[in-house]
């Protein structure tokens, strides 16, 4: 696996992230549709694995999303500086006052229980985000003048817009020009894909964008509805993963990809809403890398728990450039971030360890 990271003297970011930033509005233990009062976050898709980074892992990261310039876009920003992500990439876009041009987007998100699932209320029709379009990002000051290590963006920021697929891909070719790591998670939603040309659009897009993919994420659905591989003997009535099947289709992704220096997913088996079996794999130089395995995880929120393994994977693959050390960082990060609320992680380096190391969960005093 030869990532060939550029040095930390020479980058002004360990890694930035390219995607949608909304505000998070948590009913607690109630119900959206009956709750009276919202606790408020941040969380994206792809904003919460830079996070990540900074927080837990301690690396430098930036964000490059734009925000509608009013007190919610503020509030966001004021989220986004608590957890020490930079911002001076933002893109402030004028509001009119009423949403008619740009607004910014809203997540209504309840935690589930036991046989009653999570539930998510997206918002963000018209945002200023999804605006964007090809030229509006200087790249080359970014990449070129910055300086970068590593960038990391999605699918759900590719498909809010036409001009969001343009802009993801005209961010790898800058990336790519200068030597910068690429990483790249599906993160398929079929709730933002279908008004604007389904699996067929979404397709059409991804492959396109995995040309230029060096670390590739996303789970045998992701693979099958944005890049059109076929997990052989898949039952999705058991609702879990053939791993054999998605091993032989690895095999065939990277016959057609070859940049794919890196592929991962999560593991896990539904139990119920707060019980989950829980791992993770990664395929690196024809090799597969089973992660840390803990069955029975016991859930508290499980939004964000895929862009923690992320951002524990991508750690791992900078600092050690093992493989299975870097997988098993992702589990034990996604697993300490599903045991708190909200979609970023509150966990410390120090606990990632100690989960690898095979910690119990005895008080710590």
């Amino acid at each position: 696996m030869d990532l060939q990271l550029k040095s930390r003297e020479e980058c002004a970011f360990d890694m930035i992230s390219l995607g949608e930033i909304m505000l998070r509005l948590d009913p607690g233990d109630s119900r959206i549709k009956t709750a009276r009062s919202f606790r408020a976050w941040e969380g994206g898709g792809e904003y919460n694995v830079a996070r990540g980074l900074r927080r837990c892992f301690g690396l430098k990261t930036s964000v490059v999303t734009a925000f509608a310039d009013n007190e919610v876009g503020r509030l966001i920003e004021d989220f986004i500086l608590q957890g020490g992500v930079d911002t001076s990439l933002i893109k402030w876009l004028p509001y009119d006052g009423i949403g008619r041009t740009v607004r910014n987007g809203l997540n209504f998100t309840e935690r589930g229980f036991g046989l009653r699932g999570a539930v998510g209320v997206s918002d963000r029709g018209n945002t200023a985000v999804s605006k964007l379009k090809v030229g509006d990002i200087d790249w080359e000051y970014i990449f070129g003048t910055l300086g970068v290590r590593w960038l990391h963006t999605g699918g759900i920021f590719a498909a809010l817009s036409d001009s969001t697929a343009q802009v993801v891909i005209e961010a790898l070719r800058a990336a790519k020009k200068y030597g910068t790591v690429v990483s790249y998670d599906l993160n398929y939603r079929p709730s933002l894909w279908k008004d604007i040309g389904g699996k067929q659009k979404a397709q059409q897009v991804n492959r396109e964008i995995a040309k230029y993919v060096d670390v590739m994420i996303g789970n045998e659905e992701d693979f099958t509805a944005c890049l059109g591989f076929e997990v052989e003997g898949n039952d999705e009535n058991l609702k879990q993963l053939n791993i054999e099947g998605y091993v032989k289709m690895l095999g065939r992704v990277t016959q057609e990809y070859p940049n794919f220096k890196v592929i991962a997913t999560t593991l896990r088996t539904v139990k119920s809403a707060t019980v989950n079996d829980w791992s993770a794999m990664c395929y690196a130089d024809g090799r597969v890398y089973y992660g840390l395995s803990l069955p029975g995880l016991e859930i508290y929120d499980r939004v964000g728990g895929g862009d923690s393994f992320a951002s524990g994977l991508i750690y791992g693959l900078m600092t050690t450039g093992d493989a299975q050390k870097a997988v098993n960082y992702g589990v034990a990060h996604g697993a300490l971030a599903m045991t708190t609320p909200g979609d970023t992680s509150m966990a410390s380096l120090k606990e990632v360890e100690n989960i690898i190391n095979g910690a119990s969960a005895r008080v710590a005093r």
